[in-house]
């Protein structure tokens, strides 16, 4: 895969292959970089939730909100909201002590990009 950096409104998501960092995500005023075993599990558990997110939409009343979250032990995800809109919040667990969000118009496509990036 070639390095590559995509963005859009309030998310960035990079990939630079042979580096010790070879990830990069990001919002508006925030980025920090992944390892490659942060990078596999931040996709793991990212479509994990997103997949959870979509079979709630069967279970919920449109008006109910749902929080759901998936862990390893390198990071932690967060997603929070309507089944169909929702919030997604990122906290590594070891090392470098970070963390950020995406608010809820950003998920959509963030996870178009990183199903792009990071199939």
């Amino acid at each position: 895969m070639d390095s590559s950096l995509r963005s859009g409104l309030g998310w960035r998501l990079g990939y630079r292959p042979h580096s010790p960092y070879p990830a990069l995500v990001g919002g508006a005023d925030w980025a920090f970089e992944l390892t490659a075993a942060e990078l596999t599990d931040f996709c793991r558990l990212l479509y994990q939730l997103a997949a959870a997110m979509e079979q709630m939409k069967q279970e919920l009343m449109a008006e109910e909100k749902i929080a759901c979250e998936a862990a390893s032990d390198l990071l932690w995800l967060e997603v929070s909201g309507y089944p169909d809109s929702y919030d997604l919040r990122l906290i590594l667990q070891q090392g470098r002590q970070v963390e950020g969000n995406w608010s809820a118009g950003v998920v959509e496509p963030l996870l178009a990009a990183a199903s792009q990036i990071f199939p």
